[in-house]
């Protein structure tokens, strides 16, 4: 086999994951060549995923959904030889990573099903663990490659048995905010400091990791994409189709989709899943909101500053280029009637700044009793 850094590695979905997964490919001496179905501005990529396949001898599929790895995959298989390794890392049901499988091996390729655990960070950190499933050649070599963005890497058996983990680890982590996010809201009815609820979970005996990342941040309204809202409910789905199939109630499970599904409704699919929290935290405002209020507050200690309300009026006119030009004169020869222009008779925006904070000033002086 040769050696690892000379493999050429293709990666296709620069979605969050996948450019982490990249960058710390290059970082350990790969060769990575990438497409993406929105064409991006990166260095290596390729005009499609057939090009891909003619350039690399293992392609990484980072892809959202089932229709999506398929199709991939379809869109793969003119171009594999017996030399390709396809590694396919998308959350699917079992049975369409099954199919997948089938395609690839079908041309004479080798195929590893390779879902994952961990968001942003882990990718960017090279951090990610890995459930696998393939024969043991195509584990073999896939293993260097999986390596260089995971700290711990699992076998799990039969192709589509990797999935069904992944599928079931997220049923967990779904409920497990969604019960977060239930709890903070009742803390929050009962007039208990947040912050000291999210302190006695750190040592209680039902604390996560998921737990330890998401709860702050749903104290905050802070809801950054680190694993989306539109994703997670793609993979309750599945989980509920799968229980559906065999006959088994998943109460918990539906819960979360619905909360889910409602942020979707109100638009919020791109934001993380730990979202859901909104139903029962709604007097939080959002982080970025905040802040404008923070600067908004330091805006008015300002005894120079602009009140608010008139910066859209002001924001109308220009800044005089010297303090001889505070003011415009209007034209020598006026315009025909109904065509007076705005730019011949407005003032600048620098007289009606100096003018409000005279007027401050003056406001700020003793009325004197003479003359009255």
């Amino acid at each position: 086999m040769s050696h690892p850094a000379r493999k050429i590695i293709g990666v296709i979905g620069l979605g969050i994951i996948g450019r982490g997964v990249t960058a710390n490919l290059r970082q350990k001496g790969f060769q990575v060549f990438v497409w993406n179905r929105t064409p991006r501005r990166v260095p290596n990529f390729i005009g499609s995923p057939g090009e891909l396949a003619e350039t690399c001898d293992c392609l990484e599929i980072f892809v959202s959904d089932d229709r999506a790895l398929l199709e991939t995959v379809r869109r793969l298989t003119e171009k594999l030889t017996s030399r390709h390794i396809v590694i396919a890392h998308s959350t699917v049901a079992p049975d369409s990573m099954r199919a997948a499988a089938e395609m690839v091996e079908h041309r004479g390729g080798r195929f590893v099903e390779a879902p994952f655990t961990g968001s942003k960070l882990a990718a960017e950190k090279g951090e990610l663990v890995y459930y696998v499933a393939g024969n043991d050649a195509a584990l073999r070599e896939a293993r260097p490659i999986l390596e260089a963005s995971s700290k711990e890497i699992i076998e799990t058996g039969e192709i589509g048995q990797a999935s069904a983990i992944k599928i079931a680890t997220n049923m967990v982590t779904a409920a497990s905010v969604q019960a977060a996010a239930e709890a903070l809201g009742l803390i929050q009815a009962l007039g208990v400091p947040l912050q000291k609820f999210v302190e006695a979970m750190q040592v209680n005996a039902s604390h996560s990791t998921t737990l330890a990342m998401k709860m702050p941040k749903m104290t905050e309204a802070n809801f950054e994409p680190h694993f989306s809202v539109k994703h997670m409910l793609k993979d309750m789905e599945i989980a509920n189709q799968i229980g559906s199939s065999h006959h088994l109630e998943l109460g918990v499970t539906s819960a979360a989709r619905d909360r889910l599904v409602e942020q979707l409704q109100l638009g919020h699919g791109d934001d993380d899943f730990s979202a859901v929290a909104r139903k029962y935290l709604p007097e939080i405002p959002p982080v970025g909101q905040k802040n404008a209020e923070a600067a908004s507050d330091n805006a008015q200690t300002d005894p120079d500053a602009i009140p608010p309300a008139l910066e859209p009026i002001l924001a109308d006119f220009e800044e005089p280029e010297s303090e001889q030009e505070s003011e415009r004169t209007v034209s020598a020869e006026p315009a025909p009637f109904g065509e007076e222009t705005k730019e011949a008779t407005r003032p600048r925006a620098g007289f009606f700044i100096r003018l409000l904070r005279r007027g401050k000033q003056l406001l700020k002086q003793p009325i004197s009793s003479k003359g009255a």
